[in-house]
């Protein structure tokens, strides 16, 4: 019994024990952070920090799955969710570059077996997700063109709202196809993954591969294999960074067409997350992805030539929180290390029981506040609200939105909730409802842009 003791003790230490050398303050202080939001739950997976060229820190923190019996290596393959955006996106700048098409082509150009509205929308609005096209829950590719041809009509006009549908991925990936003469996949491998020298990703590697970190919930429960869509890089941490630098030096493409995969549409995020640029220049570039219990976020700031990159397989969505503490470690500031997030037990919960789920929301407020984060409820609320969206429990959703109302609200942060609402109405066919609830977020917020599309389109 004393030797199993001794041995679990020394398995325990490998896992938050990181497999590169650590010897320099900074870098203890980043394993201290990194093994205490292991240890509370907010964070399993792999860690690469660069300053000037130099690594950081880069370790593998936790298990392989959920089993708790292999620990994690650097040598694991992850999915990153939206951040694999970028690849079709600088597909795309890829050929404009060598003049294979232009982003003011109309998609109808190429993909002529589409409906009428297809003529309406240029490739530009697929790179910034201003398209029209409805938010789908089909998720597989065959799923999704059947549904786009026998789509009649777009959700808005071209260039007037920012919707995140997938149907703008996947009309990236055909036209690279249709341009090219290669499988997308290949079209990767030979212009995105060599150049890079991503020499350890796979597209479309399956999850539950030997290779891949196995995704697992908070109970330590394993994703379950699903079908979805293709198109999906599964790499490790090294090779994301090769990755990221690659596209901010401006090797895969260049500058302008950087520029372009930078620009958003209000909120709305661009092909390339958030791309800021200043005086001409590109300083900084970040990207969140996640994807069934999958997370990652990429992290460049190029004023001061450093890289903070996470990938876990147990999502928790602390990665920001824990990119802001180790870049405060590298400034020799304070920093705090993440609690519990709301918004991801409370999704689980309002998805099985909603009323047991506003009292689990309730409880959390008014009893435990030191074990969860509660620095910005309403973004758990209306995270939560889109959660149940996304599946169809529109009802609950807009109870959920309604909910943030009752908060202590920023005017900004009001006219969200108001836009989520009216947005959830909207999908119901409620246009009345929608308009009211339009009205209340602009108000509140002019210059919402989401709002003020709905508002024109009703008017029309």
């Amino acid at each position: 019994m004393k030797n199993q003791f001794l041995t679990f003790i020394l398995f325990a230490n490998l896992l938050t024990t990181p497999l590169y050398a650590q010897t320099d303050p900074l870098s203890k202080r980043i394993d201290s952070l990194m093994q205490a939001a292991h240890r509370i739950g907010v964070f399993n997976g792999n860690v690469l920090v660069m300053s000037k060229g130099q690594p950081i820190y880069k370790a593998a923190v936790g298990f392989a799955d959920g089993s708790k019996q292999y620990p994690l290596t650097l040598q694991k393959r992850f999915d990153i969710g939206s951040i694999a955006k970028e690849f079709n996106g600088l597909s795309i700048m890829f050929l404009a570059e060598k003049g294979k098409l232009s982003v003011t082509d109309p998609v109808r150009k190429y993909l002529p077996e589409l409906p009428a509205w297809a003529d309406s929308i240029q490739i530009a609005h697929l790179l910034s997700y201003t398209s029209g096209l409805p938010a789908s829950p089909a998720n597989t590719d065959q799923a999704i063109g059947n549904e786009l041809l026998a789509m009649k009509h777009l959700a808005n006009s071209p260039g007037k709202a920012y919707i995140y549908s997938y149907s703008n991925v996947y009309l990236q990936q055909r036209i690279v196809e249709k341009i090219s003469g290669l499988k997308y996949q290949a079209f990767l491998e030979k212009n995105i993954l060599k150049p890079a020298e991503m020499k350890r990703t796979v597209i479309d590697l399956p999850v539950n591969d030997t290779t891949m970190a196995i995704a697992f919930n908070n109970k330590y429960i394993n994703e379950v294999p699903r079908e979805t869509t293709t198109g999906w890089p599964r790499l490790t941490v090294e090779d994301l960074y090769r990755f990221m630098a690659a596209v901010d030096s401006y090797k895969l493409v260049g500058k302008a067409s950087v520029r372009q995969l930078s620009e958003h549409f209000g909120e709305g995020e661009s092909s390339l997350g958030e791309g800021r640029f200043e005086n001409g220049e590109l300083v900084w570039h970040q990207h969140h992805g996640s994807n069934f219990n999958y997370e990652a976020l990429i992290t460049h700031d190029l004023k001061n030539d450093r890289f903070v990159i996470l990938m876990t397989n147990n999502q928790n969505f602390k990665v920001r929180q824990l990119t802001t503490a180790i870049l405060s470690i590298l400034d020799n500031k304070p920093y705090t290390v993440p609690k519990r997030s709301l918004y991801l037990e409370l999704r689980e919960e309002m998805l099985a029981d909603f009323d047991a789920g506003v009292a689990f929301y309730r409880t959390v407020r008014e009893q435990k506040k030191d074990m969860y984060d509660l620095s910005f409820p309403i973004g758990d609320l209306v995270n939560t609200g889109k959660f149940l969206m996304r599946r169809n429990r529109i009802d609950d959703a807009i109870r959920v939105f309604t909910l943030g109302l009752l908060l202590d609200l920023q005017d900004k942060d009001y006219a969200i909730a108001c836009q989520f609402i009216a947005e959830a109405y909207k999908q119901q066919g409620k246009a009345d409802l929608a308009v009211l609830y339009a009205q209340q977020a602009i108000r509140k917020d002019p210059d919402n842009k989401i709002v003020r599309s709905i508002l024109d389109q009703a008017a029309r």
